[in-house]
C-alpha cells in the first residue's frame, strides 16, 4: 500500500461519514438523576449522614454473569449524589450469609489495584458518553481501592491509571456497605453542558463458588460493545473540576555499591539524591497539562520475573511509571506505536490532553538521558543502546465521527546525534453493526541509525559485513544486517482486522504487513520485513444449572511470509477454554506449525534457501482455581516439539509454571511461582532452566505496608551438546528486595528499602553479591 493511496482511502473516508454524533449511552438500559446538594457525606463507611436520605437510589437488580441476565442472587443498593465539585457513591451490599458466618465475605488487606476476587462494588462512568473510553472505580470491604479506565478503541482495560479519591467500608451483620467521594478534578468532560449526561453502571462483585457478577442493568451478549450498554446518569448541575492544580515535590535518594567478580574487587559505591516535582493542571475539565522536573522514575517493585532462554526476540515490560499512566489512553492505537519504556532516563517531561466535542488531542515531550530503542527483524529482535541525549516526541488526535466511526492520526519522533526516528500514523474503527468491527492502520517510519552501530550486536570481532559465513564461521546476526546502513531508510505497516461477534459464534480476519525498513523506536514493534494472515471462529456454549457455566471450542490457521514471499510461518491451532465452578478456569490447546530456524549463512537477510523449515507439533495447558476462598492456585503447562534455535535442529520441550497465591490471614499474603523449563536434542538434555518468584506482603493497615521478594534463576546447559559455540554449563542469579512503604494516596508516599543481586557460573562457585542497593523515597501531592 502506497503513502498517497492510504491518503486517497482517508480522505474518502472523511468526505462521506460526516454523521451527526449521538451519545452512546441507553436510557432504556438504566437511567438515574443525580441530584446536586450542597452538604459533603463524611466518608467513613457509616451511612448516617443525613445527606444520604436525599440521594438518589438504584438495585442491582441483575446478575449479567454467570447467569444471562437473571435475578441477582443478593441484594444490592447504590446511592449517588453531587455538589459541585465531588460526586458521591454509596452501596449497600446485602449477604444472607454473613450474619452466621462473617467471614464468607472475600476480603483482604493488599495493594491498591490487587483485589481481584474479593467481594467488591464499583461504579464505571463514561463522563463523554461517547463509548470510546471509561473510568472504572471499585472497593473491596476494607476499603481498599482499584480504578482502571476502559478503553473500547482498543479492546483494553488499564488498571494502571491511579486517581486520587477517597472511600470507607464497614463490615455490618447483613454484609458490608462502602462510601467513595470522587472528585470531579479526577474526570475529563465537557463543563460547557448546563446538565451532564454521563454513561453509567452500578456494578457488584460476587465471589463465591462461582464470580458473580451484579448489574443495575441487563448486557446483551449478542453486542460486542460494552461501553455501548451503559445507562444514563443524568444531573451534575454546575458541576465544578474543584482543585484544579496539583503539585508533587519529591525527594529520591540512595546508595548503589556494584564490584567486579572474578577475581573478587572492591565495593565501588555511589550517592544519589534528588529532587523532583510533578505538575497537575486541569486547564479545564476537559483538558489537562502534566509537567515534571527531574522526575523519580526509579522502579520501586521489581518486574515479574521472566525466563530468556532459547528466544530470539526482546522481552516486553509494562510501563509503571505515572508521569506516563497519566491519561495515556488518549494516544492509544490499534499498534503499539508508543511503548514507554523505551524512555529510561528522562530529565523533563511535559504532556497535553485534551477533548473538545468529538475531537480528542494528546501531546507528549520528553528528554532521555539515555537513547534506547528495538532494533526488529523476522527472525529475532534486541535493544539498542546509544550513549546520546534524545528527545522524544508523541502527538495524536483522533475525532468521532460518529458512534460508529472514529478515525485518528498519530505522529511520534525519537532523535539524538547521528540518530532519529520518524513515525507518522493513520487509524480507524468502524462498527456498522453492534456484532461487527473493523480496525484498520497505516504506518510509515524514516530512520538514520549511526554508521557504528552495528558493531553492538556483532558476535565476535569477525562481525564484518558482505562475509559470506554459515552458522559457525563469524558474528554477523539478523540485528547487525538490519543497523547496517549509510543513509536514510523509509517503509510502511499496515494493519486490517474484522471481527463478527454473535452470543454463541464469533469469526475474525487479520492481515498486517511490516515492511523490511520499517521502524517504530518509541514503540513496541519486535517483527518487521514479514507480512501476516489469520483466519478464526469459535463457538461458545452458555449451560444452566451445571458445574461448567461457559464453554468455547475455538481455532484459527495463519501464515507469515518476508517481504520476499518467502515462509516464515504457517501454523494452526485449536483451544477448548471452560468456566465453572470454585471460580475455574481452564485452557487446552493443541498446535500444529511449520516454521523456520536460524539462517544458515547469516551474512544473508535471505530466507528462502537459507533457512531450515521444522515441523513443530505441541500441547498446551492452563488452569486456575480456588479450592478455598484464602487460595488460589494455577498451572501452565507447554509440551511438544520446539527449535533449538542455538543449533538450528529440532528439540523436545517441557515447561511446567505451577503459581500461589495464598491469603494467609487478612493481613498477610505470599504469591509464589516457578518455571521449570527443559529442551532435549539428539544426544540428551541441552538445558534446562528455573525461575522462583516469592514475593511475601504484609499489610499493618490501609496505608502501611511490609513486602519481601526474591527472584531467583538457574540455568544449566550440557556444552558438549551446542554445535557452534561452547556456552558456560552453569549460572544462577538471585535478586532480593525489601520495602516498607506508606501509602496515604498513590502519589503521597514513603518508600524505604534494600535490593541486592547475586550470581554465580562456572567460574563463580557459589552465589556471590555483586550488587546491592538502599534507597528512599518520599513524595507529597498538594492538592491547590
Amino acid at each position: 500500500m502506497t503513502t498517497s493511496f492510504s491518503c486517497r482511502i482517508l480522505a474518502g473516508i472523511f468526505a462521506s461519514c460526516l454523521t451527526t454524533f449521538a451519545i452512546a449511552g441507553n436510557h432504556e438500559q438504566f437511567t438515574i438523576e443525580i441530584p446536586t446538594l450542597t452538604t459533603e457525606a463524611t466518608i467513613d463507611g457509616d451511612l448516617s449522614d443525613p445527606v444520604w436520605q436525599q440521594a438518589s437510589k438504584a438495585k442491582l437488580k441483575y446478575e449479567t454473569s454467570p447467569g444471562e441476565n437473571i435475578k441477582a442472587p443478593v441484594d444490592t443498593e447504590a446511592l449517588i449524589y453531587a455538589t459541585n465539585s465531588t460526586l458521591y457513591v454509596a452501596f449497600i451490599a446485602d449477604d444472607p450469609e454473613a450474619k452466621l458466618n462473617p467471614n464468607i465475605i472475600r476480603s483482604n488487606y493488599s495493594d491498591r489495584d490487587d483485589t481481584w476476587g474479593d467481594d467488591l462494588v464499583g461504579i464505571k462512568l463514561d463522563t463523554f458518553n461517547d463509548a470510546r473510553l471509561a473510568y472504572q472505580f471499585f472497593i473491596n470491604p476494607f476499603g481498599v481501592q482499584m480504578d482502571s479506565i476502559e478503553n473500547e478503541l482498543t479492546g483494553d482495560e488499564s488498571d494502571a491509571w491511579d486517581g486520587i479519591w477517597y472511600s470507607a467500608a464497614k463490615q455490618t451483620e447483613h454484609g458490608y456497605q462502602v462510601e467513595v467521594a470522587l472528585p470531579l478534578r479526577l474526570f475529563n468532560f465537557d463543563n460547557k453542558l448546563d446538565i451532564q449526561q454521563w454513561g453509567i453502571e452500578f456494578i457488584r462483585f460476587y465471589p463465591r463458588s462461582q464470580s458473580h457478577r451484579l448489574s443495575t442493568h441487563k448486557i446483551d451478549r449478542d453486542n460486542n460493545c460494552q461501553l455501548c450498554q451503559l445507562g444514563v446518569a443524568s444531573g451534575l448541575s454546575g458541576a465544578q473540576t474543584g482543585n484544579v492544580l496539583q503539585l508533587t515535590p519529591s525527594i529520591v535518594a540512595n546508595r548503589q555499591s556494584e564490584r567486579e567478580l572474578n577475581p573478587t574487587q572492591p565495593w565501588q559505591d555511589e550517592d544519589n539524591i534528588e529532587a523532583g516535582l510533578d505538575v497537575r493542571w486541569g486547564i479545564t475539565p476537559s483538558t489537562l497539562l502534566s509537567a515534571t522536573i527531574n522526575p523519580d522514575f526509579s522502579q520501586v517493585e521489581a518486574d515479574a520475573g521472566q525466563l530468556n532462554i532459547n528466544s530470539t526476540f526482546a522481552l516486553f515490560f509494562p510501563e509503571k511509571r505515572a508521569f506516563f499512566l497519566d491519561n495515556k489512553d488518549y494516544f492509544d492505537t490499534q499498534v503499539n506505536l508508543l511503548h514507554t519504556r523505551n524512555i529510561v532516563s528522562p530529565d523533563f517531561g511535559a504532556k497535553l490532553t485534551s477533548k473538545i466535542d468529538n475531537h480528542t488531542f494528546g501531546l507528549m515531550l520528553t528528554n532521555d538521558t539515555e537513547t534506547n530503542f528495538l532494533v526488529p527483524g523476522n527472525l529475532s529482535s534486541d535493544i539498542a543502546t546509544l550513549n546520546d541525549k534524545s528527545i522524544n516526541l508523541v502527538g495524536r488526535y483522533r475525532a468521532d465521527i460518529s458512534n460508529e466511526l472514529s478515525i485518528g492520526s498519530l505522529i511520534t519522533g525519537k532523535k539524538s546525534d547521528n540518530y532519529h526516528n520518524y513515525v507518522a500514523s493513520a487509524d480507524l474503527k468502524y462498527q456498522p453493526t453492534p456484532q461487527d468491527t473493523l480496525t484498520a492502520q497505516y504506518v510509515f517510519s524514516n530512520t538514520l541509525y549511526p554508521e557504528e552501530l552495528y558493531q553492538q550486536f556483532c558476535e565476535n570481532d569477525d562481525c564484518l559485513p558482505n562475509i559470506g559465513c554459515d552458522l559457525s564461521d563469524c558474528g554477523i546476526n539478523e540485528r547487525v544486517l538490519r543497523t547496517q546502513h549509510d543513509d536514510e531508510i523509509q517503509d510502511d505497516f499496515y494493519k486490517i482486522r474484522y471481527v463478527h461477534e454473535r452470543r454463541n459464534w464469533f469469526v475474525l480476519s487479520q492481515y498486517q504487513s511490516a515492511g523490511k525498513d520499517f521502524r517504530a523506536d518509541l514503540g513496541f514493534i519486535d517483527k518487521v520485513d514479514i507480512s501476516k494472515f489469520v483466519v478464526g471462529g469459535g463457538y461458545i456454549w452458555y449451560p444452566e444449572q451445571q458445574p461448567l457455566h461457559r464453554i468455547e471450542l475455538s481455532g484459527d490457521w495463519d501464515i507469515s511470509h518476508n517481504q520476499n514471499g518467502a515462509m516464515i510461518e504457517r501454523e494452526s491451532e485449536i483451544k477448548l477454554e471452560l468456566e465453572g465452578d470454585l471460580q475455574s478456569y481452564t485452557a487446552m490447546g493443541y498446535v500444529h506449525r511449520d516454521r523456520v530456524g536460524r539462517r544458515i549463512d547469516s551474512s544473508s537477510l535471505a530466507i528462502e534457501g537459507n533457512t531450515d523449515l521444522f515441523t513443530e507439533k505441541l500441547a498446551w495447558l492452563y488452569s486456575s482455581f480456588t479450592p478455598i476462598s484464602p487460595l488460589k492456585l494455577a498451572l501452565d503447562i507447554n509440551y511438544g516439539d520446539a527449535i533449538d534455535f542455538s543449533n538450528n535442529r529440532l528439540g523436545e520441550e517441557f515447561m511446567i509454571n505451577p503459581e500461589v497465591e495464598w491469603k494467609v490471614n487478612h493481613a498477610i499474603s505470599l504469591d509464589a511461582s516457578h518455571i521449570y523449563q527443559n529442551l532435549n536434542v539428539d544426544g540428551g538434555e541441552l538445558f534446562n532452566a528455573n525461575l522462583t518468584d516469592l514475593r511475601l506482603n504484609w499489610y499493618l493497615n490501609l496505608n502501611h505496608f511490609i513486602r519481601v521478594s526474591s527472584i531467583y534463576t538457574q540455568i544449566e546447559r550440557d556444552p558438549s551438546l551446542y554445535l557452534y559455540h561452547q556456552p558456560k554449563a552453569k549460572f544462577s542469579q538471585l535478586g532480593n528486595e525489601v520495602l516498607y512503604g506508606y501509602k496515604l494516596n498513590p502519589q503521597s508516599v514513603f518508600y524505604l528499602g534494600y535490593s541486592d543481586g547475586l550470581v554465580s557460573n562456572d567460574d563463580i562457585d557459589k552465589l556471590t553479591h555483586n550488587e546491592r542497593t538502599y534507597f528512599m523515597k518520599v513524595s507529597y501531592a498538594w492538592l491547590l
